[in-house]
């Protein structure tokens, strides 16, 4: 699974094998020392994660700066959970730095389900109601104490303008692939939105690899290593990312958001799109051709609108 768009140069990523998983388990946690592991079938890029028996799983930090969030994970999602209408992970106990690996890590209960993909899911429209519905109980969650937009989560939550380096650095590689004048103006929109200051939850990283289906349904949402309190627009790229044109107009009711907030989203979606396509250029395989799908929904959408 490739990963999201940072900020700042990729992060130094070290490897784990089964083994070295076996070490640390039996170190640092004897009484599940009997337990099978065994990689999982789709690892995400920011966490190796391995199964532990039939019911628990290990993740690993990749990295340092991914290694961040095990603390914030472990103080915030028991509290999370129960105030939500999907599963999410919740963390059973936290391991330390051992076996030759150099950072925290956790062990959760295992959540059952497929990554979604469009062609998963049974019904866009319920889909994008259920995630709107998740999302809102998020956002109505009390921010207090909460994380902040740091280091910890990539300046998720904070201005979208954060990110207008990369976006530029984009546009101008795409100038002449694109329709760069469209997109600058979709940019500038979203740049010149207001927010209104009112601190929320958000998850982060709303995207097809962390959201799980049971028979095609929305079931769970994972990987809350982005989550924070902020401005909850970046939340909303999926909507762009995943969504169908329907699934779209009935998760922006749901939520519901105002034009200013929809606005910040899809600037979102257009920096993560326009990264991926620059990323891309001059290839033919499915992540640049998916990239180009997604531009094409944002323009689209974009243009409709006005």
């Amino acid at each position: 699974m490739n990963s999201t768009p940072r900020l700042g140069p990729p992060p130094r990523r070290l490897t784990v094998d089964t083994e070295q998983v076996r070490r640390l388990v039996v170190e640092q946690f004897p009484h599940w020392a009997d337990l099978s592991i065994r990689p999982v079938a789709r690892s995400g890029w920011d966490n190796y994660t391995f199964h532990l028996g039939d019911t628990m799983s290990a993740r690993l930090p990749s990295a340092a700066e991914y290694a961040l969030a095990v603390e914030k994970e472990h103080r915030w999602l028991p509290s999370l959970a129960p105030r939500l209408p999907l599963a999410i992970p919740v963390p059973l106990a936290q391991g330390g730095p051992g076996a030759g690996y150099p950072y925290s890590w956790s062990i959760y209960h295992w959540l059952d389900g497929e990554p979604a993909s469009a062609g998963r899911i049974a019904d866009p429209v319920r889909f994008a109601v259920d995630l709107a519905r998740f999302l809102a109980a998020l956002q109505d969650i009390d921010p207090a104490d909460g994380p902040r937009p740091g280091a910890h989560n990539w300046y998720r939550g904070a201005t979208v303008r954060t990110y207008d380096g990369q976006t530029q650095r984009a546009l101008a590689k795409l100038d002449g692939e694109i329709d760069v004048g469209l997109a600058r103006e979709i940019w500038k929109t979203a740049l010149d939105a207001p927010w209104d200051g009112v601190e929320r939850w958000f998850h982060g990283d709303v995207a097809e690899g962390n959201l799980l289906l049971e028979d095609g349904d929305l079931a769970a949402v994972i990987d809350f290593g982005t989550c924070g309190v902020g401005d909850p627009a970046c939340d909303l790229a999926i909507a762009w990312t995943l969504l169908t044109a329907d699934g779209r107009r009935a998760f922006r009711e749901r939520l519901p958001v105002d034009e200013a907030t929809w606005a910040r989203g899809r600037g979102w979606a257009l920096w993560k799109t326009l990264v991926t396509c620059a990323q891309t250029s001059g290839r033919a395989d499915q992540e640049a051709l998916n990239a180009r799908r997604i531009l094409g929904e944002i323009f689209s959408e974009y243009s409709a609108a006005g």
